[in-house]
């Protein structure tokens, strides 16, 4: 009877001690931050979490709202006097799954592109991205979200 209760003492504190690490998980974002937009207009938000535990596979996404200004360019390179150009506004997203090493940390980055639109450019003219500009921008993951200050713009062209 002392063997079987020290056999089952010593399963129960296995259990707890194998079971408590998992308890202990904690993500949370140790950095964030965001650069660009870049020559494709892009803006790239890189992140660091901690607290997730060893080899565990987490969704990470990132937000924002976006809004875009389209217009048609000839094949010389101009814009005609009365350029054709469009406004798009609205909130893009881009997610990616990253798995923890042994240190229970993910450091990765994830790109957000301008809204899209349907602007059509006559014959002999091309659309081009006129500028692009990036607010409220945050990533999440594994319960926990971060706020990343600012206003991420750019101007390719002066219309």
């Amino acid at each position: 009877m002392r063997r079987l209760i020290a056999i089952l003492a010593f399963a129960l504190f296995a259990l707890f001690a194998v079971s408590s690490p998992a308890l202990a998980d904690n993500p949370h974002f140790l950095r964030s931050s965001a650069s660009g937009p870049n020559n494709a207009g892009n803006l790239d938000v890189n992140f660091k979490i901690a607290g997730l535990g060893d080899n565990v596979t987490i969704t990470v996404t990132a937000t924002a709202d976006a809004t875009a200004v389209y217009a048609c360019r000839n094949n010389g390179g101009n814009f005609p006097s009365d350029p054709k150009k469009t406004q798009v506004s609205g909130p893009v997203s881009a997610s990616g799954d990253f798995t923890s090493g042994k240190n229970g940390q993910v450091s990765g980055s994830l790109t957000l592109s301008p809204p899209s639109t349907t602007l059509a450019c006559p014959g002999g003219q091309r659309r081009v991205l006129v500028s692009v500009s990036y607010t409220n921008v945050q990533v999440s993951g594994g319960g926990d979200t971060a706020s990343i200050p600012g206003t991420f713009s750019r101007t390719f062209f002066n219309i």
